[in-house]
């Protein structure tokens, strides 16, 4: 087969839409395939980079006008529970005297259920987290009186 013939033939695939021509003849074979190659694609940066604002996380603070009241703090974030089960009765209530690793409250993170303790002697005088409220780390959840 004739050079010219040859590269006739692969100019003529790789102008058209053929990605496979087999050709035999008198002895001769010859495979042309053509592989198309995707150009990369360009972009363009934008002319301004976003700017994202810092979110601020409120946590409400408690008035303690006394200074005998001690605030319990939630030590994660997750769902307040007052009582261990549903129907079950609260593990503490509003004038109850608690001690030192009293057991005040269930706070489920994570499909985890975390007893919340009392770190110090005294009586309760607010439950400031309605049961099944979503709590943030560090929100206030009882003041408890340690004047007692």
């Amino acid at each position: 087969m004739d050079k010219e013939l040859i590269k006739e033939l692969i100019r003529e695939v790789k102008n058209s839409n053929i990605r496979l021509l087999s050709l035999k003849a008198e002895g001769f074979e010859i495979t042309i395939e053509t592989y198309k190659v995707e150009e990369p694609q360009a972009f363009s940066m934008p002319a301004k980079p976003e700017t994202h604002k810092q979110l601020e996380v409120m946590v409400p603070s408690v008035p303690t006008e006394e200074k005998n009241l001690h605030v319990i703090r939630s030590p994660l974030v997750g769902t307040f529970y007052r009582s261990p089960s549903p129907g079950a009765p609260p593990f503490v209530e509003v004038g109850d005297i608690v001690s030192p690793g009293q057991v005040l409250c269930i706070i489920e993170a994570l499909k985890v259920m975390n007893e919340i303790e009392s770190d110090v002697a005294g009586r309760v005088v607010k439950i400031l987290v309605e049961n099944g409220e979503t709590v943030e780390y560090g929100q206030p959840l009882f003041l408890i009186d340690t004047n007692v």
